[in-house]
């Protein structure tokens, strides 16, 4: 089983706008998320796009959703519990800690670092993204959400052409009436997103 890796294209950078249907996004093919657990077709599926410009990473869900819904508006609160993206980065590459950043249908924050210990993983939220800015909207179809992630928030070394991050993508959906689903883009094939081991490769690319 081999884990995945994604080319992230060098472009210029417009405003934030969570629109897939911009010239940037339309750029870029998407790469599909799968269901967690099996790795099949999502019910609701996740389309992942993503770009760098040097000082910037940039992000685009694209969620597919009958009835995108949170409540959360608080910074750093219990995203995870309602409907949520989330992203894990680890620039380093070792598998002892690594950033996760989540953004809900409200455009509400949560990110942290987890730093593995003896009993498994510590959270520790009072580090913040400096410099983040997200876009959510509402699309035809469910609901997108866009991050500008500052390259120097996550490390002092600016990545090149050909620098590789560990990283993995994924999507907490809880339905009307249905299981909750968890997707992603490398699928960890637990029932957590928190395993390392099964994170994948993102490349920066030209």
């Amino acid at each position: 089983m081999h884990n995945p890796t994604i080319p992230c294209r060098q472009r210029e950078l417009p405003l934030l706008a969570a629109d897939p249907r911009s010239e940037l996004w339309q750029s870029i093919t998407p790469t599909d998320f799968r269901e967690n657990i099996r790795g099949g077709t999502p019910n609701q599926t996740t389309a992942l796009r993503v770009a760098w410009n040097g000082a910037e990473l940039r992000v685009l869900f694209d969620a597919s959703d009958e009835h995108p819904w949170a409540t959360i508006t608080e910074r750093d609160g219990r995203l995870w519990e309602e409907e949520v993206i989330e992203l894990f980065l680890d620039p380093i590459g070792d598998g002892a800690s690594y950033f996760e950043i989540e953004v809900n249908p409200l455009g509400t924050v949560l990110d942290l670092v987890l730093r593995r210990n003896r009993s498994g993983w510590r959270k520790d939220a009072a580090w913040n993204c400096e410099g983040l800015d997200v876009a959510v909207q509402r699309t035809s179809g469910g609901w997108s959400a866009e991050l500008a992630i500052p390259l120097r928030s996550l490390t002092p070394e600016t990545p090149h052409v050909g620098t590789e991050w560990r990283v993995n993508f994924l999507r907490i959906d809880r339905p009307k009436d249905r299981e909750r689903e968890l997707s992603a883009w490398s699928p960890t094939f637990v029932g957590t997103f928190h395993a390392p081991e099964r994170f994948g490769t993102l490349l920066f690319s030209e």
